[in-house]
């Protein structure tokens, strides 16, 4: 097993053997752009900083000779042969890049499960190849005959090999599309799907302690992102704060229990605004202050309404939170779809 030193921060990869550089990456959870994995686009280009590597076939026009001399590198064909590889990482071309949406990918609903009287989940399980998506990310749900308007919904796990999709949709009273999936769609169905879309991933490369503020159905994304950070051993603190109106409202509190016995660096503090309970009640901007003195070393994740959005937001800036480590997803009644 050879060890992949991120530079300057000194962050370990391990790589396994016969697998190239940027493989080992995506398998311990970070983002380097790449195209077409075959040496030959030059997209995944990195600064060998030390340590040597089998570079494999790759063309001129991807990786130069100056390039070559200067220590640079096409990641995608690049395997380890030194025992520890320091690459140069966290500049602006090593961020996240998004894979290019696809439209009507055929989907069949495996099980629907009541999450809360409003929340429904899906999971769909895809027909063709599954598609590659980030955590956080959303995507396009509607019927195959076109009668439904499609809508966004985010998702709410991490990918997974078998291209599993959850969903957990809240039933509005006035969207075609939420009646539908609450009141028609059976397991068994058959869905389009198209995305990913968003930009509600972070940057995999930072490492701050995280925190996440959700409200209703915005819980989603949080659990992608979340089960996507322990997955690939997050270590520094993550505390959720999940906002519902009452005690029925709340939902996913076995998994979230579950986390906080499995990762000791997880919090998660429910608060209610239309009920009182054993725990913290109120709306979550106003909590925040006695909650947290200082934020300005945090990565802030916020979903829900807009109005959610922009008041924990406005809150968190209080509090001295970076504005380049603030990301929200905010959901609009009518969301379309926007490729980044």
């Amino acid at each position: 097993m050879k060890t992949i030193r991120l530079h300057p921060s000194g962050h370990e990869v391990k790589c396994g053997s016969g697998d190239t550089v940027l493989m080992a990456l995506e398998n311990a959870g970070y983002a380097l752009p790449n195209n077409c994995r075959a040496g030959a686009c030059g997209d995944c280009k990195v600064r060998v900083v030390s340590g040597e590597f089998d570079q494999g076939i790759v063309l001129d026009m991807a990786l130069s000779l100056e390039d070559r001399d200067q220590g640079y590198g096409l990641m995608c064909m690049a395997k380890p042969l030194s025992d520890e590889l320091v690459i140069e990482w966290g500049t602006e071309d090593a961020k996240p890049k998004l894979f290019p949406p696809q439209t009507g990918q055929i989907h069949v609903v495996t099980e629907r499960i009541r999450r809360t009287g409003r929340i429904v989940e899906l999971r769909l399980q895809p027909l063709a190849a599954p598609m590659r998506f980030w955590p956080g990310q959303y995507v396009l749900l509607g019927d195959l005959e076109g009668r439904i308007p499609q809508r966004c919904y985010s998702l709410a796990n991490a990918p997974k090999a078998d291209g599993e999709l959850l969903l957990q949709i809240t039933r509005v009273e006035d969207g075609r599309a939420s009646r539908w999936v609450h009141d028609d769609l059976r397991i068994g169905d058959s869905v389009s799907v198209s995305g990913p879309y968003g930009t509600f991933i972070g940057d995999p490369s930072v490492e701050t302690p995280v925190l996440c503020l959700a409200a209703g159905s915005g819980l989603a994304p949080i659990l992608s992102l979340s089960e996507a950070a322990f997955r690939r051993g997050f270590r520094q603190q993550v505390t959720l704060v999940f906002s519902a109106k009452t005690r029925d409202d709340l939902y996913e509190s076995g998994l979230l229990d579950y986390w906080c016995k499995r990762y000791p660096n997880f919090r998660y503090l429910p608060t209610l605004t239309q009920e009182v309970h054993e725990g913290l009640t109120g709306r979550v901007p106003e909590l925040l202050p006695k909650l947290f003195g200082d934020l300005s070393n945090h990565s802030v994740f916020i979903a829900g309404s807009p109005a959610f959005v922009d008041a924990c937001s406005t809150a968190a800036r209080r509090l001295g939170a970076a504005e380049r480590l603030i990301h929200t997803e905010g959901y609009f009644t009518q969301a379309q779809a926007k490729a980044a």
